[in-house]
């Protein structure tokens, strides 16, 4: 079930929001100083693009560094990223089919806005889990 729905999401909303990841991602690697939102934007990305299966948890190592770091993700592109997760969370709601999806597109909106101090973890177990 989490392929059907990752392959709906893709067409749907997933690639879009992969490329506004990797797109706010390349901008950040201009400027030498904020590679490091440029390298958490493409891991944001790839989650953005597959993301039944996987889930966001709080790293437990993170401290104010985080949350400073994350103050001027808002400020640089963070509000951005998270007006399309809600306008594409919207618009997938209106269809019954779409409603899984626009709520994993709102759950994508936390981690839009503050995506340092986070980790991408997969929900499988077993063997195979990646």
């Amino acid at each position: 079930m989490r392929t059907i729905l990752n392959i709906i999401w893709v067409i749907f909303a997933g690639w879009a929001l992969f490329l506004g990841y990797v797109f706010a991602g390349i901008l950040l690697c201009v400027p030498i100083v904020t590679i490091p939102w440029a390298i958490a934007s493409f891991r944001i990305a790839r989650y953005a693009i597959w993301p039944f299966g996987r889930q966001i948890v709080d790293r437990s190592k993170s401290g104010v560094g985080s949350f400073l770091g994350n103050v001027l993700w808002v400020v640089l592109a963070g509000w951005w990223l998270a007006i399309g997760h809600i306008l594409s969370g919207i618009a997938l709601c209106i269809t019954i089919v779409g409603i899984p999806m626009g709520i994993a597109d709102f759950k994508m909106v936390p981690i839009s806005l503050m995506p340092l101090g986070k980790e991408i973890v997969s929900t499988r177990t077993g063997p195979f889990a990646r």
